[in-house]
């Protein structure tokens, strides 16, 4: 299992009952080597069961309560890796995740799951998006700074340029017997050959094609921001800009046949489009922030971020990366605690405010410690 949702890490957080198990290790993808892989699992596993000593409640037979997560490890499950795996176990529960950031080593025994080391594949601060367009087929593509994560399915997006304009194979024999199909032929090969009226009809078919599709992806990016990089050979990139009404596209896109391309290859291209621009992002958030710090609508104060999370008052936060606070906050009395130490019961309140800020859709920045704002421990811009 390797893709990471929004919707399955609603489960991750709402379905546990009783002591969870979260477990982190950076993966060996290929090579002898990967036989590092079973022995830091096994070493992780180990960890965790002496985790589990602590708890006075802890599994009655602890082999049969790991017995899903010992299932993997095998040759095969170890030859078919990314950079890091997270493993989540919990009575009667199991997840993993073969994921694209080098995790670091860590095992979190609480009575909930620890996720805060997958929040850059879900935060939203580097997501984007890739438009691929040709005359029989039209995809869209979701990727981050890691890798592309999935292809989504777009309810009414049509298939190609005759399903969106209602032709039949019918139709497009009848033309070519009339000698009307030279223009689509030499469209086809890239280029607009013919004469005045049959250029601008191509055209203009191309045009209507790109509104029913720009229509089919309206509700998907409604309220989203996210770049979409467009993807095709050259010709038809501006007419489909022509028929664009999302606010977020990119204005260079990859311009050739995209059949011919990986998704490794598509992902390098449209990233190295896109980089520049999350990485100016990511400056004006942080001078967004002092700002709001300024007006009184940011904070770094753990108890008032952590409320604020809880009551969809964080639009940005950032937290730092391989840190974790621990204690725990009970959001109807509204009354934080803080340990040094972890103690039976708590949670790390840093990832606990990344994750509220990521369901009531603000944006969370996870930096390595030095990048955070004032080397502070969280930071948030509130909405209000």
């Amino acid at each position: 299992m390797s893709f990471l949702s929004l919707e399955e890490l609603k489960e991750l957080v709402e379905q546990p009952q009783g002591l969870c198990i979260s477990m982190y290790m950076p993966t060996v993808q290929m090579g002898s080597d990967t036989q590092q892989n079973s022995v830091r699992f096994k070493n992780l596993i180990r960890q965790a069961e002496a985790q589990l000593e602590q708890y006075g409640s802890h599994p009655a037979d602890p082999t049969q309560f790991f017995a899903p997560a010992l299932d993997l490890d095998n040759d095969e499950f170890w030859q078919h890796q990314s950079a890091g795996l997270a493993l989540f176990v919990a009575e009667g529960f199991f997840r993993y995740y073969c994921v694209p950031i080098e995790m670091i080593e860590l095992v979190v025994v609480s009575d909930r799951f620890h996720l805060k080391p997958l929040i850059p594949l879900l935060s939203g601060d580097d997501r984007f998006y890739i438009l691929t367009l040709g005359q029989r087929d039209v995809r869209l593509l979701e990727g981050n700074r890691y890798g592309m994560t999935r292809e989504i399915e777009i309810e009414g997006l049509p298939k190609g340029m005759d399903e969106a304009l209602k032709r039949d194979e019918t139709a497009k024999d009848e033309q070519r017997r009339q000698g009307g199909g030279a223009g689509r032929a030499a469209l086809q090969a890239g280029s607009y050959h013919g004469q005045g009226g049959e250029r601008e009809n191509i055209k203009e078919d191309l045009l209507q094609y790109f509104l029913v599709v720009d229509k089919a992806l309206h509700n998907f990016f409604r309220n989203r921001r996210s770049p979409l990089v467009l993807a095709g050979v050259s010709y038809l990139l501006p007419i489909y800009q022509e028929a664009n009404t999302y606010n977020f596209i990119v204005e260079e896109g990859i311009q050739h046949n995209t059949k011919e391309r990986t998704a490794q290859e598509l992902h390098a291209e449209a990233w190295a489009i896109v980089e520049p621009q999350f990485e100016a992002g990511k400056h004006n958030a942080l001078d967004y922030y002092h700002e709001s710090i300024a007006a009184g609508k940011g904070s770094d104060n753990l108890n008032e971020v952590i409320q604020g999370a809880f009551y969809g008052r964080v639009d940005q936060l950032f937290v730092p990366v391989g840190m974790q606070k621990w204690g725990h906050f009970d959001p109807e009395a509204m009354e934080l605690e803080i340990h040094n130490d972890a103690q039976p019961g708590d949670e790390d309140l840093l990832n606990a405010a990344a994750i509220q800020t990521i369901f009531h859709g603000g944006t969370v920045y996870a930096v390595e410690p030095q990048e955070m704002p004032n080397e502070v421990s969280i930071a948030a811009v509130f909405r209000y």
